[in-house]
């Protein structure tokens, strides 16, 4: 499923137009972007856990010539599905 069908599935779910699901699913997303960047968790009870998480320093390999490099440390964007979820998917 992509954005669009899921913006299709709110709006016939929630019997409003397109325009105003779309406007709230970007809403949703903005503030939990937002949230994460500023070192926030975001958890939804029986969804997961949106979090911000420091990756460190380490060696990598280029693929083309086999020479190791440096891959410098990075924050990174996480996602932990809750309980609920990880059932439902299994």
């Amino acid at each position: 499923m992509n954005k669009q069908q899921l913006i299709e599935r709110i709006a016939t779910e929630t019997n409003c137009s397109k325009a105003q699901a779309e406007n709230i699913l970007n809403c949703c997303f903005d503030n939990v972007k937002k949230a994460v960047k500023k070192g926030d968790d975001v958890k939804l009870v029986g969804f997961g856990t949106f979090t911000k998480a420091k990756r460190k320093a380490r060696i990598g390999r280029n693929p083309q010539t086999g020479k190791a490099i440096k891959i410098p440390a990075a924050w990174a964007p996480k996602f932990r599905a809750g309980s609920e979820f990880k059932a439902l998917v299994k």
